[in-house]
């Protein structure tokens, strides 16, 4: 038996498909090449970044952006072709910059967190930091778990309200938590021996224990888990793809361990860090 199909309502169908597909097709083309298509336009890779979080990211003593961060903008400007231009903001209005369009993507070492998600899309990780002590040696080799700080003996110095603070407490509730005004009052309890440790943000104890290597100080590896991410405005799906592909392939070559190990264990970086970054840093 011969099939006969419903004409009228086979055009009918085949206009809706044709419609729906049309609707489907048409933002995707529209936002798949939108900001690569400016960068490509205007010859030049837009950066947003804070310029003072050592080593991610910081102003240099003559005027140049540098750091582990400042490098990899610098790697993608020039794969793709263009200039690199870094823009600098705060961290609360570095984010929304992001989200208007006003950078191409930001590089701060910004921690991805659901909530900042929820503003704008995230690459990565490209690399991961976390809280960590900062003491001197002798003690930073024997602390190997959390467990070993979590005893009434063991004085862990710490800025109040702080995210040092809040996993100080978690981590080694039997510590003697020692609650200070600043990073800077809680790093001179560990120089005058008033204080076993400081917890912190691993950047943080990276810069001071290089700025104070005459000391013996060292810094363990992170406790905690906080992955770093490239920040990104919506719209553009394939300089998403290239920005990952971009990582896979860093990541690939060893390029990525490298920088890693360059600014987080070479001191020779310091040179460059004017001193009101040398302890200061914003929240992050």
């Amino acid at each position: 038996m011969k099939r006969v199909s419903n004409r009228p309502g086979k055009i009918i169908f085949t206009t809706l498909l044709t419609c729906l597909v049309a609707t489907l097709l048409v933002p995707a083309n529209g936002l798949a090449g939108k900001i690569v298509d400016k960068i490509i336009a205007s010859n030049t890779l837009t950066v947003g970044t804070t310029g003072h979080f050592p080593p991610f990211s910081f102003k240099s003593k003559e005027g140049n952006y540098e750091g582990f961060d400042m490098e990899l903008a610098d790697l993608m400007a020039k794969s793709m072709g263009v200039k690199l231009v870094i823009k600098r903001y705060d961290m609360e209005n570095l984010l929304n910059a992001v989200k208007k369009g006003d950078v191409d993507m930001a590089l701060a070492g910004i921690t991805m967190t659901p909530q900042r998600n929820l503003k704008v899309m995230f690459i990565g990780p490209y690399t991961v930091t976390g809280q960590s002590i900062l003491a001197k040696k002798s003690v930073v080799e024997r602390i190997k778990t959390p467990a070993d700080m979590s005893n009434p003996d063991f004085k862990l110095a710490v800025v109040a309200g702080s995210t040092g603070a809040n996993v100080a407490k978690a981590i080694a509730p039997k510590a003697q938590i020692i609650e200070t005004k600043n990073m800077t009052e809680a790093f001179n309890m560990i120089l005058t021996n008033k204080a076993d440790a400081l917890m912190a943000d691993q950047p943080f104890c990276v810069v001071a224990a290089f700025k104070n290597s005459s000391k013996e100080i060292g810094v363990s590896d992170p406790f905690t888990y906080e992955p770093l991410g490239i920040a990104m405005p919506e719209g553009d799906d394939l300089l998403a793809n290239w920005v990952e592909n971009f990582l896979l392939k860093l990541n690939a070559v060893g390029k990525l361990n490298e920088m890693k190990k360059f600014w987080f264990t070479d001191p020779s970086w310091m040179t460059s860090l004017p001193e009101d970054q040398l302890t200061s840093r914003p929240t992050i």
